[in-house]
């Protein structure tokens, strides 16, 4: 990762694309699914941090790619009001300096149709390869879908893994992980973890293990003691030791973003960067700062 002089100053890009409502859309009558409003937290972290990814990666690398495994439509509206906002690949494909290449993988057939109607309409020229089905399922194609790289041809990539629940498959990010790849994770062990804590714990369900890559994470659960209230954070340390056994950093919770409901304040994920290399977690760190200095960022 480049030094972090060599991004754009974190305020000015922040006024100029992530502000208050540059990630309001227009209803253009395509399906839109509901989204909790809790939803804008994570889309401006998001913005701002492909920004600056972008942008600082563009004279390091020759070809710079993102992949989002879980698309979407491109757009959705805050549950219960008119809002629309971008959704990740539409994000990602209007950043300021643009990545060289896009891979955007959705199983549903309806938001796959209005995520690539919408492409065509907000970024016709960019290089995009979409891959419909579930991404465990397709992830030979997304593999290959990502150019190779040499020392003539070095690519970096950049992936989002953005499930409705806990339901990762660690075996997809393992294939993933061949390359020089970033990702950013969200963990959705808020809700989930407290609603199933019985099913997932008694072994009766294998998800948490799929999510860990390993089903050894209940006897570290039951030895070390603690409350069933702990569950979320212990599961989130639990995935940084799996993605540190693909030789990514690990990192405490306090390097995540908690992200909490708007109504009841209650923690629904953590949204993660797992990188190999610790300049990308200054730039990480500076983001969240800046997110959190930010009032208006949440608004």
């Amino acid at each position: 990762m480049a030094a972090l002089t060599t991004f754009p100053n974190i305020n000015v890009l922040y006024n100029a694309y992530v502000g208050l409502r540059a990630l309001h859309a227009e209803d253009d009558g395509l399906i839109c699914p509901d989204v909790g409003g809790w939803a804008e937290t994570k889309y401006r972290l998001l913005a701002l941090y492909d920004a600056l990814f972008s942008t600082g990666m563009k004279n390091k690398w020759d070809q710079r790619v993102y992949i989002d495994l879980y698309a979407g439509a491109g757009y959705s509206r805050i549950q219960g009001t008119k809002t629309v906002l971008m959704g990740s690949p539409i994000i990602a494909l209007t950043v300021p300096d643009p990545f060289d290449k896009y891979i955007f993988c959705e199983e549903s057939p309806e938001l796959m149709a209005g995520l690539k109607a919408r492409v065509e309409r907000i970024a016709p020229a960019a290089r995009v390869t979409f891959v419909p089905g579930s991404c465990d399922t397709e992830i030979d194609r997304i593999c290959a879908e990502i150019p190779k790289g040499s020392s003539s041809n070095k690519t970096l990539s950049l992936c989002l893994v953005d499930p409705f629940d806990f339901g990762i498959k660690f075996e997809t990010l393992r294939r993933l992980s061949a390359v020089f790849i970033d990702f950013v994770v969200l963990l959705a062990i808020g809700m989930d973890a407290n609603r199933n804590y019985d099913h997932y714990v008694d072994g009766h369900s294998t998800k948490i293990d799929e999510a860990l890559g390993n089903g050894q994470w209940r006897e570290r659960w039951k030895a070390v003691g603690v409350r069933r209230h702990d569950f979320r954070q212990f599961l989130a340390t639990e995935f940084s030791m799996s993605m540190a056994s693909l030789a990514y950093l690990q990192k405490p919770l306090d390097r995540m973003k908690l992200v909490r409901s708007v109504d009841k304040n209650l923690p629904l994920y953590y949204l993660a960067l797992f990188s190999r290399n610790e300049m990308a977690f200054k730039f990480w760190d500076d983001v969240l700062k800046y997110s959190t200095d930010q009032t208006n960022f949440w608004d």
